[in-house]
């Protein structure tokens, strides 16, 4: 323990702090004669800079705009705890000058309060709502780190990576789900270091149970709450096995009672599984859960979620310059990032995708389903419910896309019609894999097409294009193909020579 973790004096938590900054500036060059940082630092140093997090570096990217938070916390689940959090927290943040801050669990600042004369201090560095503290993006930090090990962590001053944020002291404690046991986001208590109180760990990670304990209860509810409404389903098996199932698929129910597991796996989409004992049930879709019967007691397929309605007609063009823009209703306007990412995805992918197939389109390995999960809900909340089902995740119709259609031409030949519908790039700031992957080969496609059709008109188009204008080998195929006396060489020529230089 340092000094620090049982201070009793400022002068104490100075001197602390001097000798981790000593630490620090040792460590970090492989000196090591001031001694080793705590192995919990150390670890998260090298986590750190193996994500190739600067140490020299400054502020954390910010994930959500003001205007796009309101939904993004009304979609998570510690949205519901927040009246205790604040009412356990903030007074004492008030009071010990301390910024109360919550996070989903990619690390997401979600919600922050406290010390108002503190938060212009906390602006400076970052500290705000909508930026994200994961290690991999800003280095070793209470929240990050307590999500990276899953249990409560304090960072004290030189602890932290960045050497920005050497005189500041954070606390914090990861949250978990009752139902899944998943981690869904941490609390923090930062403050100035000279503020740093050995009893705040402690704090924190009792608030962090508290929390728990009430989405426990909140659970218990909607359990009992899907038990009443859904038992006639079993009890019209008249002595047949049967469960009901929870969303997250606990069984909530059985008949006869104990013969089935605490909980059953259910992907997206299936109507059987297969338990651990060979026995296979039919799944049908309730409405708050699942019933799980003998496939000769099945009462036939559910009502499909998808409309009646015709489907709202839904266009997107997402290749070229001015960002994203989709038009429903025949209403054009720009989008994010990251929901045209999702778009994307799900245009490619007709006939859905799981949580955790979406989730490696947009991620990569390191993705979390729960962010998902937020991000499909705020789309839906904009696009509307009927128009972006779930279970699987997938669009009600096929959308007109600029890129479906660049990628449908390629394939069929057309080359002239899949210029024509491209503009540029796919989402060029995108790097998410199932975008970069699209992108690399509508570009790579089409120049290849055009450059192996010998074809003037088709070249010269292209070399006017976004995608050909800094192509010098499109550029001197078609200075060899036009006539030299052709109105368009001399432009062709003095851009190939400007290529050249």
């Amino acid at each position: 323990m340092s000094r620090a973790e049982g201070g009793t004096s400022s002068e104490e938590i100075v001197a602390d702090a001097h000798r981790l900054r000593r630490i620090y500036d040792d460590g970090l060059g492989a000196g090591g004669s001031a001694g080793a940082p705590r192995p919990v630092v150390s670890d998260s140093w090298q986590r750190s800079l193996a994500a190739h997090v600067d140490p020299e570096g400054r502020l954390p990217p910010l994930i959500y705009l003001a205007d796009e938070l309101k939904e993004v916390r009304t979609g998570h689940p510690l949205h519901t705890v927040m009246p205790l959090l604040r009412s356990t927290l903030v007074s004492i943040a008030d009071e010990a000058m301390h910024v109360m801050l919550v996070t989903d669990a990619d690390g997401t600042v979600l919600w922050r309060d406290g010390a108002h004369g503190l938060l212009h201090s906390a602006d400076d560095v970052g500290l705000v709502e909508g930026t994200r503290w994961a290690e991999e993006t800003i280095g070793t930090n209470a929240m990050g780190t307590a999500l990276a090990v899953d249990e409560p962590v304090r960072i004290h001053s030189a602890e932290h990576l960045v050497r920005a944020y050497h005189d500041w002291t954070c606390v914090a404690a990861p949250v978990h789900d009752p139902d899944t046991g998943d981690t869904i986001g941490a609390i923090d208590i930062s403050g100035p270091l000279h503020t740093v109180h050995p009893a705040l760990v402690q704090l924190v990670t009792a608030t962090a149970h508290l929390a728990e304990n009430q989405l426990r209860v909140r659970l218990a509810i909607a359990d009992e709450r899907l038990r009443v409404r859904n038992m006639p389903h079993l009890a019209a098996l008249r002595g047949s096995e049967g469960a009901l199932l929870s969303a997250s698929g606990r069984v909530i129910a059985s008949e006869p009672y104990g013969l089935f597991p605490e909980r059953i796996r259910l992907d997206d989409g299936v109507d059987r599984v297969q338990l651990g004992d060979g026995r296979e049930m039919a799944v049908e879709k309730l409405a708050e859960g699942y019933l799980l019967v003998p496939p000769s007691r099945r009462r036939g397929r559910v009502v499909p979620t998808v409309p009646t309605a015709a489907p709202r007609p839904l266009e997107l063009r997402f290749t070229g310059g001015g960002g994203p823009r989709v038009t429903l209703d025949g209403e054009e306007f720009a989008a994010t990032l990251r929901p045209a990412e999702i778009l994307t995805a799900l245009a490619l992918h007709p006939d859905g995708l799981s949580g955790e197939q979406l989730t490696l389109m947009l991620y990569g390995e390191d993705g979390n389903p729960t962010t998902v999960r937020g991000e499909i809900h705020r789309l839906r909340s904009s696009l509307g419910a009927e128009l972006l089902l779930t279970r699987p995740y997938r669009l009600a119709a096929g959308p007109e896309a600029d890129f479906l259609r660049v990628r449908a031409a390629l394939r069929d030949g057309r080359v002239s019609d899949a210029l024509d519908s491209c503009h540029g790039e796919l989402l060029p700031r995108s790097n998410a894999p199932a975008v970069r992957e699209l992108r690399d080969e509508l570009v790579v496609g089409l120049r290849h097409a055009v450059l192996a059709s010998d074809d003037v008109a088709l070249l010269h188009r292209f070399v006017v294009h976004p995608l050909g204008t800094d192509d010098l080998e499109a550029h001197e195929l078609l200075l060899d193909l036009l006539d030299r006396d052709d109105p368009r060489r001399a432009a062709v020529a003095a851009r190939a020579e400007h290529l050249r230089d």
